[in-house]
Formats: C-alpha cells, structure tokens, sequence
C-alpha cells in the first residue's frame, strides 16, 4: 500500500455524499482503505440508479468493505429540485453495481441507520464538527442544496466540500455540454457552487485522466485475488476470457479521483474559477461555465494520473 505521511490527529473525518453506482463502489473502497481519513456518515440521493436501489447499494458495498467503526447512513432526495429524475442505467446495470455479487448477511450490519433525512444528518455533523467536516459529494448536489436552504449558516461550518461534477473546459458525458452530476439537478449544483464553502471541483477534465486499462486489469488487479479485485472486475464488466471490458475501452475513475484529492490535494492542478451552471431547460442544460461573478472555487483541470493509479490500486488490497 502506498501510505502517505500523516499523523494520528490529522486523520481527516469524511462524510461522503453518493448515488452509489459502479465508480461510487470503488470511491468507497478507496475512502475506507485510506489511513488518512475516518469516514463518519454516508448518505444516498438519486442519480446513477433510483434512490432505493442506491440505498441498497450503500449496504452492500459496507458489506463489502465491512468497516470497523460503522459508518451512519441516511437517506436523501429521490428527485431533483428542478426537473425530471434521471438515471444511468446503461453504464451502470441495472442494479448500479454493473451485476457483480456482493451478499448482504441478515442480522449483521456494518452501518448505523439514521433516522432522519440526508441534509438533516449533513447539519448534524457539520455543527458536531466545526471545521472539521469534509465533505465529498459524488452525486448530484440535491442533499446539499436542501441542506443549505435550510441551514447556510450550519454548511459554511464544514472544512471543505469537494464536488465530483461538471465539464468545464472539456465535453460532458450527459450531454454533449454537460456532465451527468449537473445535468440531474442544476439547480442545485448552482446553489451549491454559489454559497461560499471552501469548493473543490473534480470535473471530467481531470478524471477523464485517470482509467483503468485492460492491461492494468491483467497486470495490477486481477494478480490481487482478494474479494475488492473480484468485485472490480466483475462491476466494471471485465471479460477475464477475452481480456477486455465489454461494452468500453476502460474504465474512468471519476468518484475515485474525488476521494484521492482529499487524501492528497496535491494530486489536483487546480485553478481559481467562477463558475455558472444553465439552469434553463434547452440544448445547454447544466453546462457549466466560467464567468467573472460569484465566489471562486479551486477546479481540478489536471491530475498526476500515474501517482493516483498506483494509490488506487495499492489500496484494493
């Protein structure tokens, strides 16, 4: 395992935002194989896969992962502030997992249900932890937006929000304008992207830098033989036979990358940009935008792709 230099109190406590599909799963493996963060809650909102399918998903990757100190979970929106749900069932499967195999035992958990909403749960810990709270949102930005209509105040006590989201000088994958994240709720992304919290943006103009290759597969994570490598191979759809993905090239690890600028934000290039989002319904729905008005946030429009690999991959083990 890589391992980077930390000490014991500069474990940073985590809370991780996800409409948990395929690059989610592997986000989350990620979050909880890093010594350098504590992830203390997570909460599901509708994207990739309808909101009870990700829920489910929560739980069966914790399964997976079976964490020794058991995260809260929370449910979040099942719709978007403005607009029709949409999902991501062709890239995802189905299920959002892409098929692969993960048993859920009943009687054990490795979770603590919430009782209340997402954005509740958000505050909750926002308030518990002041400036000390990072949170890393990896789905669209609805439980965030619903958090800081209700309380800006308590949000702008987090450290930092670091936002999987956005094309901002590059294509989108939802549109040819837009990227999946913004384009399920753009209202919301604006709102977020307008309040002032300390931003980190990972856009698809850095995760498009980062993927897992067949050649990555054969050579790095197949040799792995443990549980994380099968549940790899078989979310991303790898054909171990025919020594390719089956409906891709490769595999982008956009929720991953998320995670590792907050194991180490140096990983990121960044810039200081203001952005906008298209909130009107039409041919640039949830294209994001640079312009010179509203607060600034740091956008990651390059990364040390072969330093985050081999983080990633040391940490499937």
């Amino acid at each position: 395992m890589v391992t980077l230099k930390s000490k014991r109190n500069e474990i940073k406590k985590i809370l991780i935002d996800c409409d948990v599909g395929v690059d989610d799963a592997l986000a989350l493996i990620l979050a909880f194989h890093s010594p350098e963060m504590e992830v203390r809650a997570m909460t599901g909102v509708n994207g990739n896969v309808p909101l009870g399918a990700v829920f489910t998903n929560i739980q069966k990757v914790l399964s997976l992962i079976r964490p020794k100190n058991r995260p809260l979970i929370a449910r979040g929106a099942d719709r978007p502030l403005k607009g029709d749900t949409i999902h991501a069932h062709s890239v995802h499967g189905s299920d959002g997992l892409g098929g692969a195999k993960i048993e859920v035992k009943q009687g054990k958990v490795w979770w603590e249900e919430y009782s209340g909403p997402a954005d509740e749960l958000i505050l909750e810990l926002a308030y518990q932890f002041p400036n000390e709270l990072a949170l890393i949102a990896v789905g669209p930005l609805t439980n965030l937006a619903l958090a800081l209509r209700k309380d800006p105040a308590g949000m702008k006590k987090l450290k930092e929000l670091v936002i999987m989201g956005g094309a901002v000088r590059t294509r989108g994958n939802a549109t040819p304008y837009a990227e999946f994240n913004v384009y399920s709720d753009p209202l919301a992304s604006q709102i977020v992207f307008e309040s002032g919290i300390p931003i980190t943006l990972v856009p698809l103009d850095a995760t498009h830098q980062v993927f897992l290759t067949p050649g990555c597969m054969e050579e790095r994570v197949k040799p792995i033989g443990n549980a994380f490598s099968q549940f790899v191979i078989e979310a991303t759809g790898y054909d171990t036979g025919a020594h390719r993905f089956r409906n891709r090239d490769n595999i982008f690890l956009h929720d991953p990358l998320a995670i590792g600028a907050v194991i180490d934000p140096t990983l990121l290039k960044t810039e200081r940009l203001s952005l906008q989002v298209e909130t009107q319904e039409g041919e640039y729905y949830g294209k994001v935008t640079e312009n010179n008005d509203g607060p600034k946030i740091d956008v990651g429009l390059g990364v040390d792709a072969e330093r985050f690999l081999e983080i990633f991959l040391s940490r499937l083990s």
